[in-house]
């Protein structure tokens, strides 16, 4: 997002496969920046529903999605003009 918005430098967005795996990620993604780095979100939306959480670390704004609502929003395309890169899932 660097050079595009003056919002933030990155989104990082992600897909669970339902609402209740797109929750554990946040909550997973959320406590441990927490714990290891002592970093709070400034904002957070979509929480509670888990079909789009939204968690803004103002360098970083994080964006979980279920594959429904992924595809209707599209940010990818949206954002087109970006560069992006595509990073593997890390199981551990």
């Amino acid at each position: 997002m660097r050079g595009v918005a003056d919002f933030t430098d990155f989104f990082v967005i992600a897909t669970g496969r339902n609402a209740r795996q797109t929750k554990a990620i946040y909550d997973e993604v959320a406590g441990r920046l927490k714990q290891e780095n002592g970093l709070s979100p400034r904002s957070t939306a979509g929480v509670a529903d888990a079909t789009w959480i939204v968690a803004d670390y103002l360098d970083i704004v994080l964006h979980l999605f279920t594959p429904e609502t992924r595809g209707f929003y599209r940010l990818e395309d949206l954002w087109s003009d970006v560069p992006s890169v595509e990073v593997e899932a890390v199981a551990g």
